[in-house]
Parts: structure tokens; sequence; C-alpha cells
């Protein structure tokens, strides 16, 4: 006997099931069965056949899709009018995501009864259609003009493997919870994470607690954007309000905060959660009672520093209260105690003292609000560095007028590392134009773009404009000109050229070796070596790395003429002296030995 779902493959002339009933029969065949990852995969008749090709452009088929759904959107047949559409649509050969672009772009009638009649035909074609296309034009339509009763039918469709993302977008100003269910449906791996969605599944709200509580929490375990689904998914900041006394929950709920404010990620994920403020003010609240450990310490660090300076300080604070919760925070988060033995524990201790002075140094400046005397925008400069717990990240960051530039107007990635933006004076402002990039993507330029400038003199002003995003998604907010005070602007550039306060001492020795083979580059060229990066060790950051590229040696010493050229990786340890030291001691070895022939060296 095959099951239910079954039967339209195997008897080809019955009627194909509508997709929401055929996703609504698989959950009544096997109550309380876990979801499988990705989803349940679609019948053999969920995707339409493709006709053969019109030589339409894309363009033109959307244009297409657009003129059938606006010819239909007042017909008061609904039933019939999502017959058509079904019909003229498969025979498009447009995608799923192409029509349900089209359908979701249309215009809402301004007529209540044609809104009505239009809400009719997008619930007739999510309910009833039988293809993919079709169900992606009413979910594109239920995007713009969804109820609150159409969320049991689009979390019944968002079970099945190809229609996830459009019904997260259909679903996300209707139940935002329930978006974010779909999400981790097909985007989440891992067993606690998986229970952690058997439970959403089932409605239990205790065992909805335990899994959560269960869940890793590390930067390799949940990144940013399974931390805001889940925050979502499980109601996390009414949770903590509703149970501040529940074990593990708040230490827990610290943890997904900071994952969210994490920067090794494409997108600022905490300017998407719809209770990021409320969850910030609750944890602020009762952090005083955090165990006096280091991890609890580093992670109140990580969000007063996101609240400064990152992403969390965009959100809709009210006047004066992210200071508060920034004092807040810095206030419970300091560390009084005795150096930690282990060397990991040790490094973070000294970044979070370090990096508490220095929060507490610019909030002292009290200068968020305050402009030149000339009325001209004030511009800080800042160089971040996340907790050494998670994967390095330096970041130069840039507040004009208070405002953090760089998430407002570039969320694909973290600023530029402060050695390319700061040590080379790539930001100096002179008479001749100069374009500077400010940001680059996670995951590279050339993939997701970035955030380029242009630098100028303009008598007593410095000047950014010429604003450039290669490659950067579309929707981004067009920025202004700024004109800054010469001489403030000046200032503050020096200040940060000149600044350590940040660094430790394997970042500053590679500093140093940097700026030794910028006066001295002959060090290097005399080895017929080309210098490379220079900075600490992504997973080491008390090691150094200098790198370069060059022949390799031949058995006897010499380099090889014809051999290929390689990349070499010098790594050298922090030994505890000053860097100083270290930094002489390297640019002196490279002057009189060809660093090729070190026995440390990888290539």
């Amino acid at each position: 006997m095959s099951a239910r779902h079954e039967r339209p493959t195997l008897a080809p002339s019955l009627p194909a099931p509508s997709l929401f009933a055929y996703a609504r029969d698989l959950r009544r065949a096997e109550p309380g069965a876990p979801l499988p990852r990705g989803g349940h995969p679609l019948p053999d008749t969920g995707r339409p056949p493709r006709p053969p090709r019109v030589g339409r452009t894309h363009t033109e088929a959307r244009i297409a899709v657009t003129d059938v759904l606006l010819s239909l959107l007042a017909d008061p047949d609904a039933e019939r009018a999502a017959a058509e559409a079904h019909r003229v649509i498969a025979a498009t050969g447009v995608r799923d995501r192409t029509v349900f672009s089209a359908a979701a772009a249309l215009p809402p009638p301004e007529d209540s009864t044609d809104r009505a009649l239009a809400r009719a035909l997008g619930r007739h074609l999510t309910r009833d259609g039988t293809t993919t296309v079709t169900v992606a034009a009413g979910l594109g339509i239920l995007a713009r003009l969804g109820e609150a009763e159409d969320v049991p039918y689009l979390r019944t469709l968002g079970v099945l493997q190809g229609l996830d993302q459009e019904v997260v977008t259909a679903l996300t100003p209707l139940d935002r919870r329930t978006a974010a269910f779909v999400w981790l449906i097909h985007r989440v791996r891992g067993a606690e994470l998986r229970a952690l969605v058997d439970a959403l599944d089932s409605r239990d709200t205790e065992a909805v607690r335990a899994r959560f509580l269960e869940i890793p929490t590390g930067p390799r375990a949940l990144g940013p954007g399974g931390a805001w689904h889940v925050a979502e998914a499980i109601g996390l900041a009414g949770l903590l309000r509703r149970e501040p006394d529940r074990h593990g929950l708040l230490a827990q709920a610290v943890r997904v905060l900071v994952r969210m404010t994490s920067r090794r990620n494409y997108v600022a994920e905490i300017l998407r959660y719809g209770e990021a403020v409320e969850l910030y003010e609750t944890v602020a609240g009762l952090a005083h009672r955090l165990p006096r450990e280091l991890d609890h310490r580093a992670d109140l660090v990580s969000l007063a520093l996101d609240l400064h300076s990152g992403a969390g300080h965009l959100l809709a604070w009210p006047e004066g209260r992210r200071e508060k919760l920034v004092d807040s925070l810095l206030a419970v988060a300091r560390w009084q105690g005795d150096a930690p033995a282990d060397p990991a524990d040790r490094r973070r201790a000294d970044w979070l003292r370090r990096t508490v002075r220095r929060l507490r140094s610019a909030r002292r400046l009290r200068t968020d609000d305050a402009l030149e005397p000339s009325g001209a925008p004030r511009l800080r400069i800042e160089v971040a560095v996340a907790d050494p717990a998670e994967p390095d990240v330096v970041e130069t960051r840039f507040l004009i007028d208070g405002r953090p530039l760089v998430p407002e107007a570039f969320d694909q990635g973290p600023g530029d590392s402060p050695e390319r933006l700061l040590d080379e004076g790539a930001l100096r402002a002179t008479s001749e134009p100069r374009e500077v990039r400010l940001a680059e993507a996670y995951c590279t330029e050339g993939c997701c773009g970035a955030l380029y400038v242009t630098v100028r003199r303009d008598g007593d002003h410095v000047v950014w404009d010429g604003w450039r995003r290669p490659e950067a998604p579309g929707g981004a907010p067009e920025l202004p000109a700024y004109r800054f005070d010469a001489v403030a602007y000046d200032a503050e550039i020096a200040y940060a050229e000149h600044d350590q306060s940040w660094t430790w001492p394997a970042r500053r020795t590679a500093r140093l070796i940097t700026a030794g083979l910028r006066e001295r580059p002959e060090t290097l060229t005399r080895w017929g070596l080309r210098q490379g990066w220079i900075s600490t060790d992504f997973g080491a950051p008390d090691t150094t790395v200098v790198t370069f590229t060059g022949p390799p040696l031949a058995a006897d010493g010499t380099p090889e003429a014809e051999g290929e050229k390689r990349q070499f990786l010098w790594h050298i340890p922090d030994d505890g002296t000053p860097p100083e030291e270290q930094a002489a001691a390297a640019l002196r070895r490279m002057a009189e030995d060809d660093p090729r022939g070190y026995p440390e060296l990888r290539g």
C-alpha cells in the first residue's frame, strides 16, 4: 500500500495534489516525527516541466508575469483567476524566485475591496497551487497583503524544500517567530540545534527551553545568522524577562546576543533581530547576576563595544539610553583579579582590561553629539579588537558625529585593518584626491563588494565624497559628501596613526617590522624577495607572522633561477621581550641572512 503522498507519482492520471495539501498530509501521516534538515522533498509533480525557450530575457519574462498578475488581481472569481495565473505563468518558464519577486513587487491596491480580491487570489494560489511557480506567485502577493490567518498555511508550506526563502519572506511581517522557525528547518545542522527545531515543531515550551540551553554557542558552532533566528524563534527577550532566575538562561542569552553582534558574517545580524533593544536592556539589567568569570565578563565587554561603535549603536535607542547601558555593562565587566595562568585566558584578560580602559576613555570625551566649532561634522577613528576567543577580527571604525559609518553604509563586512588604513597614511588628505577602501565584504571584495570613498583637501575642509560600493547588493542608503574641518581632521588622523592602546605585544611587533621594511625595503629585496602581509597569526594571536614571496632555495643554498615563486611564512612567537627589541632583532636577522634558510620558516 503506497503512502498517500506517493500516489500522484504511481498514478499519473490522478489530479496532482496541492503543495499545501501534500505538506499537510506528510505531517499528519507522521505526527511528532523529526523534520529532516532542509525540509521534505517536493512531490514529483511539484516542479512544472520547463517549456521550450521562447527567446525572452529575464526582464521580459518578469514583465510578462507582472502583466498576468495585474490583469487578474481584481477578478471577483479568485478560483478562476488562480487557474488562469497557473496556466499562463507555467507557460512562461520563469523560475520560482522570479515569479515571487515580481508578485511581491506589485503595488497593493488602494481600494479595500480590490485589496481583498488580490488577497483572495494570493490565498488560492498559495493553498491550491500544485507547482512551485504557482505557489511562489501566491506567496509574493501575501508578502504584501497577508494576514494572521495565513500564518498556519505558510508554516505548513515551509516544511517543503524549494520554497523556504519565499515562505520566510512572506511570514516575516506577519509572525517573525514562525518565519525564524522555518528558516531553522532548512539551515541548521548539529544534533543540538536539530533537537531545538524538533522542540519548536512540537510547540512544547518546556522542551524548547531545555533544548535552547543545550545548543553550543562557540564561533564555529553558531553563526550570527543562526543566533538571530534562534533568538527570534524562541522569543528570547520575553523568555528571559519572564524567567530571569532559570538556571543557565541568562548566560546562554548573553552568548547568543554576542553571536548576533559578530562581524564574522556578511551582514550585521543584530540589526535584523526584532527584539534587539529589549534583549540588550534585559541582559544589562541582569548582568550583575552572572558569575564573576572571565567568559562572562568578556561577553559583556563585547556587547559594550558593539553598543559604543558597532552595529548595535544603530538600533532605535531612546535618548541617552545606549550610553547608560554601555556604562552599566562596563561596571559589571571590569577585571580586577590576578592574571590567569593559562596563556589563552591571560590574553583574554589583557584584552578585557585594555578594551574597558579604551571604552571608558572614549566615554569621558562625551563627543557623540558634539560638532566642531565651525559646525562641521566631527570624525572619530577607533580601532576595535574582538574578544580573542573569536576568530581574529581587528577593524578600523569611523564615527561621524558619534554614529558608526560602516555598518550603516555597508553591511557586508567590517572596516579594513588599521595597518592598511592608518600605518600607510591612506586617510591623510592632500589636494590630490585619493580613493580609499574603508571596508571589505567578509567573503572578499570580488564576491560581495567593498566600500570606497575619495578623500581630498578643499581649502579649510577635508571632503569625503565619491562613494563607491562595487559588487555590493543594492538597497544601501545613499551617502552624502562630508566636509570636515581640516585642522580637526588632521589632528584626528595623527592621533589614530600614533595610537597604540589597542595593540598587544605580537601585533605591535608586526607593525614595527612593517615600518622597518617600509623604511629599508632593501632588507628583503637584496635577497630577491618581495614583502607580503605582516600581522599576527589568525589562530595564535601571540605569534607574529612575516610573509614574503620569491623563488625557493636550491640544495646548495642559492635561489633557483627557474624556480616558481612561492609564499613563505616566518612565525615569530612572542618571547616576552619588548616588541621594539623583537622587531629590531627580526629586521637585523633579515638583513644579515637570507630568510628562506630559516629553520622555522614555512613555505
